[in-house]
């Protein structure tokens, strides 16, 4: 089948790519005209024959609701917006809104699998009505996975994003219960190789798994991480994830504690553990650092 894709980054870009080697016809744009195969989202939709689909793989929100408004005026009834982006599950319910209003079919689609994607494929959670998701099948079976899992209709317009999102919230905690216990071993005199330990839980333990797998490659590169800067960003999701527990109750206690961990690693001087210092000191007389010494 024929498919426009939007956008051609690190993850775009392989996408592309990776629907190319199953047979598929793929007319990509970007801003940079040295990964685009078009020079406008015209010139896109001009390339591709009716029923369209375009395929968005662009920054969640500005970007993606400019490109989906435009879309809107340059296709047809019949044709099919797919969302592979990170957009807000909330987001999905305006832009199918917006597009059915013009006949025109939607479906978001949560997508992962980062850098490794082209080769080993993409796990896809998409949502959507069954007759979109079907036109847009072909595309989803050439990049997942190979094998019976890794894709699925999870439900209506959101819940493909909603799945993504859930995803990445379940992401931040193992990360953080991994670099946890990576400090704690780092820290204790007695154990002399941590990333030979972190090497021995990947056969035989109930932690054993591709993020492990991914840990002891970062210690093989830099077996104590001193070359890196104890910040990490997030990308919004693990946001999302905790707003979503509040709205429906749902307790996220170790979610919730990771996605704060990442606000402390942009502390180079945590104002929380001043008043700490101070309160200790105050009551205990414990003694308290000076700056610069």
């Amino acid at each position: 089948m024929e498919l426009g894709l939007v956008g051609l980054g690190k993850m775009g870009g392989n996408m592309r790519e990776r629907i190319r080697r199953a047979g598929h016809t793929v007319v990509g744009y970007d801003r940079d005209p040295a990964l685009a195969d078009v020079h406008s989202l015209t010139e896109l939709v001009e390339k591709l024959e009716g029923p369209r689909v375009v395929w968005v793989m662009v920054p969640a929100g500005a970007a993606t609701q400019s490109t989906v408004d435009e879309l809107a005026e340059l296709l047809s009834p019949g044709d099919i917006v797919v969302d592979g982006g990170n957009s807000r599950w909330t987001d999905d319910e305006k832009h199918a809104e917006e597009l059915k209003a013009k006949g025109i079919g939607f479906v978001d689609c949560g997508v992962s699998g980062g850098v490794w994607g082209l080769e080993n494929g993409y796990a896809l959670m998409y949502g959507g009505d069954a007759e979109h998701v079907a036109t847009v099948q072909p595309v989803f079976d050439a990049l997942k996975p190979e094998g019976e899992f890794g894709a699925v209709h999870a439900g209506k317009v959101g819940a493909g994003h909603f799945a993504k999102m859930v995803h990445n919230g379940i992401e931040y905690a193992m990360m953080q219960a991994f670099a946890e216990g990576w400090e704690l071993l780092e820290a204790a005199d007695s154990v002399t190789d941590v990333r030979e330990v972190f090497r021995s839980w990947q056969e035989g333990t109930v932690i054993r798994s591709w993020l492990l797998d991914l840990a002891v490659k970062a210690l093989d590169d830099d077996e104590h991480l001193a070359e890196l800067r104890g910040y990490a960003a997030d990308s919004g999701e693990g946001r999302w994830t905790v707003e979503a527990a509040i709205d429906n109750s749902v307790p996220l206690p170790a979610i919730t504690a990771s996605l704060f961990a990442r606000f402390s690693s942009r502390q180079e001087d945590s104002p929380q553990m001043k008043m700490i210092a101070a309160l200790r000191n105050q009551f205990g007389g414990h003694a308290v650092e000076r700056p610069g010494k």
